[in-house]
């Protein structure tokens, strides 16, 4: 199972976040499964690629830390594919989504840490 993650922190309120980061997955073309003011979990559409390596996404939101000004989350990109190779589809989709996220015109970043 290939597994990538990354954490941000981004200039923006924690009550706007959620809203800002649904539309920005469907813009990178992900089905929203489910969301929660502090969880969001999408899919890549089937149809183009094979079944395992659809992508799945995990966006998680620490309210804990929270302030006015900025806010902590962390996303976890996944699929069923074996990363028997370095530049595999889970590995572009999370680069994709990454670089969405941080040149993102909704927030500024703060902080950006690749795991």
């Amino acid at each position: 199972m290939a597994r990538y993650t990354c954490s941000f922190i981004v200039s923006v309120p924690v009550n706007h976040l959620q809203p800002l980061l649904v539309e920005l997955l469907q813009d990178c073309e992900l089905d929203i499964q489910y969301y929660t003011p502090d969880y969001i979990m999408a899919r890549e559409i089937p149809g183009s690629i094979s079944f395992s390596k659809l992508v799945k996404v995990e966006v998680l939101v620490d309210k804990s830390t929270a302030t006015e000004a900025e806010t902590r989350m962390s996303i976890v990109i996944k699929n069923e594919e074996l990363p028997l190779q370095l530049d595999n589809h889970c590995r572009q989709m999370f680069e994709f989504i990454k670089q969405a996220i941080e040149n993102s015109r909704h927030w500024h970043l703060i902080e950006s840490l690749a795991g």
